[in-house]
């Protein structure tokens, strides 16, 4: 397995999800990644998912989606003791990701500023809903409030439905994946530290470079065109006889294609369908036409048809659909730990997006039980199990 990471070791001092998953992409591409939680309770994620019961344990399915691969150590900043942990363990590392509000670590006596004097190599990444400085940078943000905030929300949906907000935790997710190609940039570079400020709504909005563009070079201001492609026509989804199908017939040639094999060749010498700006205008007529010809077959078998010519299309798939479907079950990106402890049963969670060398990047081990690496951890700074002990009896671990 391919490990660029290797030998790095992260502190992990985050919450939740964009902070998280920052640090399990870098563990599954090899780095050593030590959670650094709070005594007690921990990250607040492990009180956090569907299952009532594993929330209860400190395991919740939040915390063992981004979690695997990780050791936990428990730590109380608020003690002296507990900063002199801290910094201890700063001195072993490479890299510290936190994602408290602004101004929380300097207050804490573990800033940047404070951890540099310690480490002077130590790459900081401090992951913020709007970055460290700037009139919103005391704003407390979650998902929904950058995605309301970034303008994502206005341009998802329809005329009808929006504003509306993503799906699933997308500025979180874009956030964490911002960090992490950060650090590997910094890492890069060896001769020197590095504090970089991740602000998630920055992160958000320049993934929306396609739709901000043309606000901001074209003046035409976004607009939410629900599972329209206002670029082309027809591309968009298109009801069948079971259900959507997406179709991206883009080029001149994919929209002939199409037509003549829906057995609509006759679309091709409408005036009204000659060219893709005339297509445009007039794009819901012609959705009616196509999916008149779809609605006789289902969806999935005019995909397979309609790729095998040429001409891009997919079904509208359900999540579990797609995770049992052979293209992500023969492509190794689900790692599954069997009795994982603090859960006592099997686990499937998500590994990345990629592969190195034709493989799929993974960690050996489930997600921690909280503190689970006290003894390991802090025995490598030379503290004995009855020191460890002391310091627990003392709070601050």
């Amino acid at each position: 397995m391919t490990t660029p990471l290797r030998g790095i070791r992260v502190l992990d001092l985050t919450n939740v999800l964009a902070g998280p998953f920052c640090c399990h992409q870098l563990a599954h591409l090899g780095a050593e990644v030590v959670k650094v939680e709070a005594k007690g309770r921990g990250d607040l994620a492990r009180q956090l998912g569907a299952d009532p019961e594993l929330n209860d344990r400190l395991m919740g399915v939040s915390f063992l989606a981004q979690n695997a691969g990780k050791k936990s150590v428990t730590v109380n900043l608020k003690h002296p003791k507990g900063v002199e942990l801290l910094k201890s363990l700063v001195k072993t590392a490479d890299v510290l990701v936190e994602n408290f509000r602004p101004g929380v670590m300097d207050r804490l006596g573990v800033g940047y500023g404070s951890l540099a004097q310690v480490n002077p190599k130590l790459v900081y990444c401090a992951i913020s809903g709007f970055g460290q400085d700037g009139p919103w940078t005391h704003r407390p943000a979650y998902d929904q409030i950058i995605q309301g905030a970034s303008g994502v929300m206005s341009i998802t949906g329809d005329e009808a439905s929006a504003p509306l907000r993503v799906g699933y935790p997308i500025a979180d997710t874009i956030g964490g994946l911002t960090a992490a190609f950060a650090i590997a940039a910094a890492l890069n570079d060896r001769t020197k530290g590095a504090f970089i400020d991740v602000s998630m709504l920055e992160a958000v909005i320049a993934t929306m470079g396609w739709a901000v563009s043309n606000w901001l070079i074209a003046g035409v201001e976004p607009a939410a065109n629900g599972n329209e492609n206002m670029t082309s026509a027809p591309s968009g989804a298109f009801r069948a006889a079971d259900g959507l199908i997406n179709i991206a017939a883009n080029k001149e040639e994919q929209w002939q294609a199409l037509a003549r094999h829906i057995g609509r060749a006759d679309l091709l010498e409408r005036p009204e369908f000659a060219t893709r700006e005339a297509r445009k205008e007039h794009r819901f007529v012609l959705k009616g036409e196509i999916e008149q010809a779809l609605s006789e077959r289902p969806a999935r078998d005019w995909a397979k048809e309609l790729n095998a010519i040429g001409v891009p299309a997919g079904a509208v798939f359900s999540v579990p659909e797609i995770l049992a479907h052979e293209v992500i079950q023969s492509r190794g990106m689900l790692a599954t730990f069997e009795n994982a402890p603090g859960v006592e049963r099997d686990i499937t969670v998500l590994r990345t997006g990629l592969k190195l060398d034709g493989e799929a990047p993974k960690v050996a081990t489930p997600p921690p039980l909280l503190g689970e690496h006290n003894a390991e951890i802090y025995g490598e700074l030379g503290l004995s199990p009855e020191m460890i002990d002391r310091l627990r009896q003392e709070g601050a671990l």
